[in-house]
């Protein structure tokens, strides 16, 4: 049977306990194993305190600067991979302060007026401020791999799909601009995370802030939590502070939305890369082979890419049903917050930066585009605009076309290879010029609107691209 071991009280918080946790209480409860990575944010946070307790009297400037040197020598050992993490001092916060305390007396008063609850809550502010910034900058080289990839391919045409079978022609380079479209949502969702995150709690304390004179503002400024005149922005609620979680579940949405574009593009380069499309080649670099069969040329990266986004949904998952059911304010179930965030924030970095590359390296086969969008059956629709051109109602029109189509196919021979007199069976009033309708420069010339894959639009979709992304 297993026993608790009798131990000294824990250093930070144990003066109401006559023993310590049992050692397997010590492994379930520490969080350092994944927290270590909040330091530089958990010491930037500290010295502001620290700044402040000495503007407002609780510190002496002596102090101050002492608290500060000891805070600047702890992150370069961290940072130097020097710094020895314990388990028993169970997070980060603690580890820092049990060893500034080695070396600055002052560190016993590093805690004045402040609770680990508010301090892992600025701490992760400015972790996802730092996060977004990252992943934002990572979606901008996708996008840029993308739209490198559209400038070098501008004039090919291929069939875009609906339901997976042929549609309608549109350029290459429009069916990647809609992933344009999506990364640039993605990268303004994680700007509206930052945007969030950019409100201090510190001073909030464990869940009714303090009695001493604190200036939360002062804080809010030396950490850059400021609007764009440069104006202090705090938390308004205490209590919400320390237990709001949103940040955390919009963060993980945003990664987890940037999971499904990166998986849809993945299927359709899978897709396309197949022996049966042909469309692209995947690089070598992004692919692996068969341990049995010679031949094969396997879109790792990509279906990996599918993978992840099934991953980071879970993280997604975990948030939602982690804080659903927790009374105000904090509770321990909180810890677990962390790691779905920090696994979210790998793996969208991660498979931007193996997007990007597999992007870049994909070669068009122009020939095998051509001969798919040849079909003249992609240009069906543009028939029955024809027919509404001349002043038959669009029903009448589309009716008309589907059983043109039926003649073609019954007749073994491709649409704009009936005979005037086959078409005009079906409707009076197909004339001499309706073949035309297959020139498919001219069709293409034809979507002109905003939005569509017209090569007039399409240039304007260029420049449009280069100004955002410059």
């Amino acid at each position: 049977m297993l026993r608790p071991m009798a131990k000294k009280a824990q250093a930070t918080w144990g003066g109401r306990f006559t023993a310590g946790p049992a050692e397997l209480m010590l492994q379930f409860s520490e969080s350092v194993s994944f927290d270590y990575r909040l330091a530089s944010f958990d010491i930037a946070g500290s010295k502001a305190h620290a700044a402040m307790l000495a503007h407002v009297g609780l510190l002496t400037a002596a102090e101050r600067d002492a608290i500060h040197a000891g805070l600047d020598k702890i992150l370069r050992e961290i940072e130097a991979g020097r710094f020895a993490w314990d388990i028993k001092l169970e997070d980060v916060h603690m580890n820092i302060e049990q060893a500034l305390a080695k070396s600055v007396p002052a560190a016993a008063k590093l805690h004045t007026a402040r609770s680990r609850n508010d301090q892992v809550a600025t701490d992760m502010r400015l972790f996802f401020k730092h996060a977004c910034a990252v992943l934002g900058e990572k979606l901008r080289a996708v996008q840029h791999a993308i739209l490198a990839l559209a400038e070098r391919e501008r004039d090919v045409l291929i069939p875009g799909y609906t339901h997976l079978q042929r549609a309608q022609p549109v350029y290459f380079a429009h069916h990647l601009f809609a992933y344009l479209e999506m990364f640039q949502r993605d990268r303004e969702r994680l700007a509206g995370v930052a945007a969030h995150a950019n409100f201090c709690p510190l001073g909030s304390g464990a869940i009714a802030g303090t009695t001493l004179p604190i200036d939360r503002e002062f804080v809010a400024k030396a950490l850059g939590f400021v609007d764009a005149r440069g104006r202090p922005q705090v938390t308004q609620n205490s209590m919400d502070a320390v237990s709001d979680r949103d940040l955390f579940v919009e963060f993980a949405t945003a990664c987890a939305l940037a999971g499904v574009h990166f998986s849809r593009l993945a299927e359709d380069f899978i897709l396309w890369s197949s022996t049966e499309f042909k469309f692209i080649e995947l690089p070598d670099a992004f692919c692996t082979g068969s341990s049995l069969m010679p031949q094969k040329k396997n879109p790792d990266s990509l279906e990996l890419m599918r993978g992840k986004a099934a991953r980071l949904q879970g993280n997604l998952h975990t948030l939602l049903v982690l804080v659903k059911g927790l009374p105000l304010t904090y509770n321990r179930d909180l810890q677990e917050d962390k790691p779905p965030v920090f696994d979210s924030f790998d793996q969208t970095a991660l498979c931007a930066d193996v997007l990007a590359g597999t992007v870049a390296g994909v070669t068009v086969h122009r020939d095998r585009c051509a001969a798919a969008v040849a079909d003249p059956a992609l240009l069906a629709t543009d028939l029955a605009d024809y027919l509404v051109r001349k002043g038959v109602p669009f029903r009448e029109a589309h009716h008309a076309v589907g059983a043109i189509v039926r003649v073609a196919e019954h007749s073994a021979v491709r649409l704009d290879r009936l005979t005037l007199d086959e078409v005009r069976a079906v409707h009076p009033a197909f004339d001499r010029d309706w073949v035309e309708v297959f020139d498919l420069g001219r069709a293409m010339a034809r979507r002109a609107g905003t939005g569509m894959p017209g090569p007039a639009q399409l240039r304007k979709q260029f420049a449009r691209w280069q100004k955002i992304l410059k």
